[in-house]
């Protein structure tokens, strides 16, 4: 393959970019919204603490009615869901208590079980995943941004929780996203996939694609050829999306690229962020993918699994 030609490969959507429910922005200018929803009997809530939220016996997402919900959760308004139910956000820290009151956290027949957006991400429905991790990036900012980033005041919240105003100064708060790329680095040949092992996984043998965030003033093509060549040290062209995904760890949105180097031969990892750089095959690659060998990769909830699945022509 030349260093211009598409690598061959199959696109899939990221594990948290395939569905979710309609959000209904509109009724968002509502100001009594929440509080006739709240009153409706057919609403539903996604409960979250910290990024996990409550799934039943099969895995699925699992929403409680509102009065099972105790008093002290920051609320908000996530859309409505095929039938037309309302479905709203019960918010609490991951230090607080369960969002679900105690005496509605169990019933005789199937106890809650909480898991991270991280953890069953990969594995829910399109439509629980893509609710599930705009559930968690909206709870984060809610619990972690109460106050103005200009004076300090403590903001009121609008917008059915998408929105915070400052009482006090004026200013109007939105949720905060931070863009930032990653990236599945290509041999010329296209016959293999360069990986990181990063300083923080300590001694877990696991490796994984190049991922940093976009700086102030950056194209996304300029901060995709600075951070591989910080990370791993090679040069790379032909850049091509894959795709996109929320990342709510902790409010990012993460641009998929695969791209190819420009000298193999290059690739050394920076010794502070990434400890070592490794070249795989695509038999390697789709052995890993299997949870076969001593050699770890990314979750099925990140936008790295599918990066790498999509270049070994795997459909995990």
């Amino acid at each position: 393959m030349s260093p211009s030609a598409e690598p061959p490969v199959s696109v899939r959507l990221p594990a948290l970019a395939r569905g979710g429910i309609d959000r209904c922005a509109e009724e968002r200018s509502d100001p009594d919204l929440l509080e006739r929803l709240r009153a409706d009997p057919s609403s539903r809530v996604v409960a979250v603490r910290g990024d996990r939220a409550p799934v039943d016996a099969a895995g699925a997402l699992q929403l409680v009615p509102v009065d099972a919900i105790r008093a002290d959760v920051q609320w908000a308004f996530l859309g409505r869901g095929a039938a037309g139910a309302a479905v709203l956000l019960a918010a609490a820290g991951a230090d607080e208590a369960d969002p679900v009151r105690e005496d509605r956290a169990a019933d005789a027949a199937a106890p809650l079980v909480w898991a991270s957006l991280r953890a069953i991400g990969g594995e829910l429905s399109a439509v629980d995943a893509g609710l599930l991790v705009e559930a968690v990036a909206l709870a984060r900012w809610l619990v972690d941004a109460p106050f103005c980033s200009h004076c300090g005041a403590r903001t009121v919240q609008r917008a059915a929780g998408w929105a915070r105003h400052c009482p006090v100064c004026g200013r109007e708060h939105f949720p905060r996203t931070d863009p930032a790329v990653i990236v599945g680095v290509v041999a010329p040949d296209g016959e293999s996939l360069l990986l990181g092992r990063n300083a923080l996984w300590g001694d877990r043998n696991l490796y994984s694609t190049f991922a940093g965030f976009v700086e102030a003033g950056e194209s996304l093509e300029s901060a995709i050829v600075r951070e591989v060549h910080e990370e791993a040290g090679v040069a790379v062209e032909a850049l091509h999306y894959r795709g996109s995904q929320a990342w709510p760890y902790p409010r990012s949105l993460m641009l998929g690229f695969h791209a190819v180097a420009v000298d193999p031969a290059a690739a050394r990892p920076d010794g502070e962020e990434i400890v070592d750089v490794r070249w795989f095959n695509r038999d390697e690659t789709r052995a890993a993918l299997r949870g076969e060998g001593d050699v770890l990769l990314p979750g099925t909830a990140s936008i790295a699994h599918r990066l790498i699945a999509d270049w070994a022509g795997e459909t995990a």
